[in-house]
């Protein structure tokens, strides 16, 4: 189920809202069976089969949970717990992600061998680093193991951050499941927040799609429309993810849940130091909290041979294909160089065209099917099949007002002129207005999802 269908919004939200409100604060057991219950035909909505698979990674980790909490005051009975669940969990990522691209480069290269073809879960890298994170949070003792697999199974599946994050550590979560505040103003804040992110996804990411998809697509394009489309792409992206993780974050504060923020407008950032701690913070922060730190972060002479450990996982992570493996690489490179020469701290003007050149070239490796096509388009945008393409101007004039609110959104635009109004009555009428306005968008965008004009999200793939 998508949070951008007419299913979910005038059936499966409002019926789970209205439940959830009727039963009264004190009886949080029942809102949180609720939620549960609700989460998990959410997921079966999509994924009938795959249903199984999820509430197995609850079972195990719930189990193994309860051992790092009896084996964390001995050395050797927690690294034995937290062993055990990096080799369920992977092992889990593995058969399903991972095997059927493993079979099929084996075929390639001795032809006998068989290929093993399995469908991917989704959602199934997000649920598995979540489940991770509850035993290691246990292991280290920063939480209680917990006794009810419902609450366990919660955290796991609690379907606004179930499909495409964003990443919720247990230790940030486990407090909420019992004390939370649902209130009024947490209500109108977090549908505010869905409609923002609504409105990402349905206007601007579903819309730059189209440019996208017919520039990489394209047989030979010239460099204008190469380089249009590897823009679209980067918006895309960008308003498809953090769109999501909107909904999200507002779906979680109307049920008294705060998750912290995902994105904070990364392509404004100065360095590739600077856009990914503004990019995917929730996966940032998992791999440098349970990877990077116990591998001993930039200490001990380490710091490159630790990064490039973070940045093959995240590589690898996003995907079974060699194209995530060199994005992950490419990123790893221009990392190491930032830290080690202190480049992301200099020439602020330089920086900033700087990264957002290799952002853009890194988004089209992530976007092709092969490395080939990754290549074969960069050189594209360069050039090799002329500069000229009439295709697009076209897409330039039908788009050009997406282009534009693209390209001014990437920017907290209305947070500089939110704090340029000195006026009061002037701050008092633009706060009337923008929830008026943002509703009116809202409405534009459900018409578009009403004639069916929409698309997965990106990150459904991970």
């Amino acid at each position: 189920m998508l949070f951008s269908s007419s299913i979910f919004l005038f059936i499966f939200l409002p019926a789970v809202t209205a439940v959830y409100f009727i039963l009264p604060g004190r009886l949080w057991r029942a809102r949180n069976l609720v939620l549960l219950l609700a989460s998990l035909v959410f997921y079966w909505c999509g994924e009938p089969r795959m249903v199984l698979i999820m509430l197995g990674s609850i079972a195990v980790n719930w189990g193994l949970g309860l051992l790092a909490g009896r084996l964390r005051e001995k050395k050797t009975g927690r690294r034995a717990a937290v062993i055990a669940a990096v080799t369920a969990n992977v092992g889990l990522l593995f058969i399903f992600k991972y095997l059927s691209f493993v079979t099929r480069q084996l075929h390639g290269i001795f032809g006998s061998l068989g290929v093993v073809d399995i469908a991917l879960p989704i959602g199934i890298s997000f649920y598995t680093f979540q489940a991770m994170s509850y035993v290691f949070d246990v292991a280290r003792g920063k939480v209680e193991a917990e006794k009810n697999p419902l609450n366990v199974g919660l955290y796991i599946a609690f379907f606004p951050q179930l499909i495409a994050g964003p990443i919720i550590k247990y230790s940030d979560f486990a407090g909420q499941i019992r004390h939370r505040s649902a209130s009024w103003d947490k209500f109108s804040a977090g549908t505010e927040r869905f409609a923002v992110g609504f409105c990402k996804k349905v206007l601007l990411a579903n819309t730059l799609a189209v440019v996208a998809d017919r520039a990489f697509g394209a047989e030979a394009p010239g460099a204008a429309f190469a380089i249009l489309g590897a823009v679209c792409y980067t918006l895309q992206i960008y308003y498809d993810f953090s769109g999501y993780s909107d909904m999200a974050i507002g779906l979680a504060r109307i049920f008294g849940f705060e998750f912290a923020e995902n994105f904070r407008y990364p392509y404004i950032a100065g360095s590739v130091t600077e856009f990914w701690r503004r990019w995917h913070i929730s996966l940032s922060g998992w791999f440098r909290d349970y990877v990077y730190i116990p591998l001993g972060g930039n200490r001990n002479g380490h710091l490159v041979r630790n990064l490039l450990v973070v940045w093959l996982l995240t590589g690898i992570w996003h995907g079974a294909n060699w194209t995530f493996l060199i994005w992950g690489l490419f990123y790893f490179a221009l990392l190491a160089v930032e830290k080690l020469t202190g480049m992301d701290k200099r020439a602020p003007a330089v920086g900033h065209i700087y990264t957002a050149l290799a952002v853009i070239l890194a988004w089209v490796i992530f976007r092709a099917d092969t490395l080939t096509e990754g290549i074969r388009y960069i050189g594209a945008m360069f050039g090799s099949n002329g500069f000229s393409d009439a295709r697009a101007l076209l897409y330039t004039r039908e788009n050009w007002l997406f282009l534009i609110c693209g390209f001014v959104f990437c920017a907290p635009v209305g947070e500089w002129l939110r704090g340029r109004v000195k006026s009061r009555h002037l701050a008092a009428v633009i706060d009337t207005l923008r929830p008026v306005l943002l509703f009116s968008v809202f409405l534009v965008a459900v018409t578009y999802i009403i004639k069916g004009t929409y698309n997965p999200f990106i990150y459904f793939n991970f």
